[in-house]
């Protein structure tokens, strides 16, 4: 299983801070995102950063997800 953490507003409008995603051979965080952004796409539309295992991540990172592997979705934050 992949767990996928929402955090922000796209957790409001995801309605979850936390779902799970099967494994499969050779599946991305890409087609994590993908497959999301096709159910929750105004959820996603605020996507503006993505870390896989704690690590920021970006499109040039297309390394397959290992079995257990976390995945965070997440809106550009400010504060002071």
């Amino acid at each position: 299983m992949i767990r996928v953490l929402f955090f922000g507003p796209v957790a409001e409008r995801v309605g979850a801070r936390q779902i799970e995603a099967d494994f499969r051979q050779g599946l991305r965080w890409q087609d994590i995102y993908s497959e999301l952004r096709a159910r929750h796409g105004e959820a996603f539309s605020l996507v503006s950063i993505v870390a896989v295992n704690g690590r920021r991540v970006d499109e040039q990172d297309d390394a397959p997800l290992a079995d257990g592997a976390e995945v965070v979705f997440m809106s550009a934050f400010s504060g002071g």
